[in-house]
């Protein structure tokens, strides 16, 4: 792809793939995905279809989560064993009729011990498994939310910050993966604890298991009251959560114009506000669930006091042994906990969900319209195709009465009509909000016009595929985008495969390789995140150098030197006068003095083309360009 098709607005992106749009447009809103009310059960049954893929796998789990906790339930029914066989040996050799059987509770023991290991090579692979899930969900939750970034118009962009959509990506799927590698298996051993328990303790004493069972309905009545004040807290905390984030990441982003402006207390101020709706969230939404584990904990200790003394009647009436009330007591501890665990991972599947919810959606984001089965593809130079969907471009482009809006009430280009001739050199010149970068946006297809058509070559625009259609352009806009890496590799981006000759001749038609020589490490020089080690000038510099290096049919340049003095602006008018010869060009520009020698200049007003003609033509008629052209020079009063 040609370079900077997709300018973003600030440096602040790591990576050639962390490009965003372009400038212009409506301003950014921060509306959070989480605001709407979701459902809880709805979002929960998309996560386990989301786990389809890997039935067969956690079946397994399932299977060894389920040994692990039989062979750990068998155990205190064996212990219980042991000491009726201590007991009675005991109470025989008082009564001198006999000794204890150490030998019978030596084979226990060691039976024990084989339960126990073999338990825990169980749990071990279950968790080796899990693990494994979880770390392919993830890889595919993250995999899938990285291309549905690349497939959005980039018109969401325009009402969604960066540190909402990071948050998504990183605390969200985060959340969902805790989750899963460590509650899901929780879950099955609970569950699964909870019926093997239930059944030792009926084999043992059908009476005290009922006096058990009481506590299954009183605390599920807890769990549903509890989840359901709150669920409305944890979604607000993801919701905040996200909103902290995004406001964060684009104050350090702009850093520098929030202490240049003097705007560390507003920028305090909105922080403080979001931190403390995240501190209320987070402050409700745990207490509340911290109420589950102690209110379980004292009924099932309400009825642990029960079986005490209901297990004691029956061992000294003789219905029950010493044993059978030390195992029962036992499973009964054993039996609160597995509801205890269920109970806090009501908690974790809360924010689970309102994580998860918030993934979804932006998966079920409205994608750009993709192409049709007979999009066409551009011809090479160097190839001949004899198909009708392989078409060579010349550079002709027709603006076919053009109409568009960013949203359906505000309309900024009206009825626009042009026509550009291969190889001319096109400028678009009008005061600020004119629409003048919409129109590149509409060219490039970052945005479909909402009547008329843009043609190339006789051909709509929306009958290519955009990625060939964008490799078509060559772009250079006012505000730079460079990413950490080295100067050759930034350069290189422009065309990826260059070699180091092509990359340094790009920088030489740039006026970049004088300065470049001065640095310590050359080519090699590393730029940091924000490529703030380098002067903006410099940066406007590399990506010319980028867009001479890319070689496009069609050339963008939108106040590309406003950045650069004026010897500098002189030398790269001259590469880029050598880089548009026959190669149709669009310049944007304020400064009017740069576009006399354009074929065609188009005047823009209010979305509108209101003259177009040479520069000497719309001199002569002394117009709104005349007017324009000769503010540049009258002096302030």
């Amino acid at each position: 792809m040609s370079q900077n098709s997709n300018e973003p607005k600030t440096n602040s992106q790591k990576g050639p793939l962390g490009r965003g749009p372009i400038g212009g447009g409506p301003g950014r809103h921060g509306m959070m995905a989480g605001e709407k009310a979701k459902d809880f059960s709805g979002t929960m049954a998309k996560l386990i279809g989301y786990l389809g893929k890997y039935v067969w796998m956690i079946l397994i789990v399932w299977i060894l989560a389920v040994l692990s906790t039989v062979f750990t339930i068998i155990g205190p029914k064996m212990l219980g064993q042991a000491t009726d066989v201590l007991f009675t040996g005991m109470m025989a050799k008082i009564a001198g009729s006999g000794s204890i059987d150490f030998s019978r509770i030596g084979e226990i023991i060691l039976f024990l011990v084989v339960l126990y290991v073999t338990s825990a090579v169980f749990m071990y692979l279950q968790g080796f498994v899990m693990s494994g899930i979880t770390a392919k969900v993830t890889f595919r939750l993250r995999n899938n939310i990285s291309e549905k970034m690349h497939s959005l118009p980039l018109g969401y962009y325009d009402k969604t910050t960066h540190g909402e959509v990071l948050s998504r990506i990183t605390n969200d799927v985060d959340t969902i993966s805790q989750t899963m590698n460590q509650s899901m298996t929780q879950i099955i051993t609970s569950v699964t604890s909870i019926i093997g328990i239930g059944i030792m303790m009926f084999s043992i004493s059908w009476r005290l298991t009922l006096i058990a069972l009481v506590v299954i309905p009183v605390s599920l009545v807890v769990v549903v009251r509890i989840v359901k004040k709150s669920q409305k807290h944890f979604k607000a905390q993801q919701k905040y959560l996200g909103k902290v984030n995004g406001h964060v990441e684009e104050m350090l982003s702009g850093h520098v114009v929030v202490k240049a402006f003097n705007g560390e207390e507003d920028s305090a101020r909105i922080f403080k506000d979001y931190n403390e709706a995240l501190y209320d969230s987070a402050w409700k939404s745990n207490f509340l669930s911290g109420l589950m584990m102690p209110i379980i904990m004292f009924i099932g200790n309400l009825s642990y006091v029960s079986i005490c003394i209901f297990g004691g009647y029956f061992a000294a009436n003789g219905t029950m042994t010493v044993g059978g009330i030390q195992a029962f007591i036992q499973y009964v501890r054993s039996f609160n906990q597995p509801i205890s665990q269920i109970a806090n991972i009501s908690n974790i599947l809360q924010q689970t969900a309102a994580a998860a919810e918030r993934v979804f959606e932006f998966l079920g984001e409205k994608e750009e319209l993709r192409e049709t089965e007979h999009a066409l593809s551009i011809q090479n130079d160097d190839t001949i195709s004899d198909t009708d969907l392989v078409v060579h471009v010349d550079g002709n482009i027709c603006f076919d009465r053009v109409s568009f809006g960013y949203t359906p009430d505000k309309t900024v280009i009206h009825n626009f009509s042009a026509s550009v001739m291969p190889g001319q050199k096109i400028a678009i010149v009008g005061p600020t909000g004119a629409g003048k970068t919409t129109m590149v946006k509409l060219l490039m297809r970052y945005y479909d016009v909402d009547n008329g058509a843009i043609l190339i070559d006789g051909r709509d625009i929306k009958n290519f595929k955009r990625g060939e259609l964008r490799s078509l352009f060559g772009m250079v806009l006012q505000d730079t985008w460079l990413f950490n890496g080295t100067i050759a590799d930034n350069i290189r981006y422009g065309k990826l495969g260059s070699t180091d000759e092509e990359v340094k001749e790009a920088a030489i038609a740039a006026q970049v390789d004088h300065f470049v020589r001065t640095l310590p490490d050359g080519y090699s020089q590393v730029l940091n995140e924000e490529a703030n080690n380098i002067s903006q000038g410099q940066k406007q510099l590399l990506t010319i150098a980028r867009a001479i290096l890319a070689d496009p049919k069609i050339l963008i340049l939108d106040e590309a030197t406003s950045s650069v003095d004026t010897r500098t602006e002189i030398l790269i008018q001259k590469a880029m006068d050598t880089l548009m010869e026959n190669r149709t060009s669009f310049i944007i520009a304020h400064r009017l003095s740069t576009i006399k020698n354009a074929d065609l200049i188009l005047v823009m007003n209010d979305g509108d083309i209101v003259e177009q003609g040479t520069h000497n033509d719309l001199l002569a008629k002394n117009g709104f360009y005349a007017s324009l052209y000769n503010s540049q020079f009258e002096k302030a009063v």
